[in-house]
């Protein structure tokens, strides 16, 4: 499967396509196989989230794994850059329980992208599952100015 990577501030980001979709971000990411369209622009997009020029992201995008997993993910794209919501508040829109979302953010197979680190636990700051942890986690919220709902 090929794979581009791209130097963050975050790391170095590495962007999968499958099929004509982005189906996996990694850190530490190495560029393998044939760079497509799509993961060109999938980089550029990702180069400009970084420079603070981007607020989302506009890729195919293919979640695998279950209905659950699938719904979690499209509730955190709905998530507007610079906001948070909590584990609650998802799991009462979708009908799950507030550790069935947890699982399902921490099994987010495209961090950043599908931005997981917007949701945050009831009583504030919560883990994270990319490299760098909870650390990760409030770099990539300053990045959006969403620090403040860290204090």
């Amino acid at each position: 499967m090929p794979m581009i990577a791209v130097d963050t501030q975050f790391g170095t980001l590495g962007i999968v396509e499958e099929d004509g979709a982005i189906t996996k971000l990694v850190w530490d990411g190495e560029n393998q196989g044939v760079v497509t369209p799509l993961l060109t622009k999938a980089a550029v997009q990702m180069a400009a989230y970084d420079a603070g020029e981007l607020e989302g992201f506009d890729l195919p995008l293919r979640v695998e794994g279950s209905q659950m997993q699938r719904d979690v993910c499209a509730a955190m794209l709905a998530i507007p850059f610079g906001y948070t919501r909590t584990y609650g508040e998802l799991a009462r829109e979708l009908g799950y329980s507030a550790q069935s979302v947890g699982q399902g953010c921490g099994g987010n197979p495209i961090p950043v992208i599908i931005p997981c680190h917007r949701v945050m636990g009831a009583k504030g700051l919560t883990g994270f599952s990319g490299k760098g942890g909870v650390e990760m986690k409030v770099a990539l919220l300053r990045h959006e100015g969403a620090a403040g709902l860290l204090i």
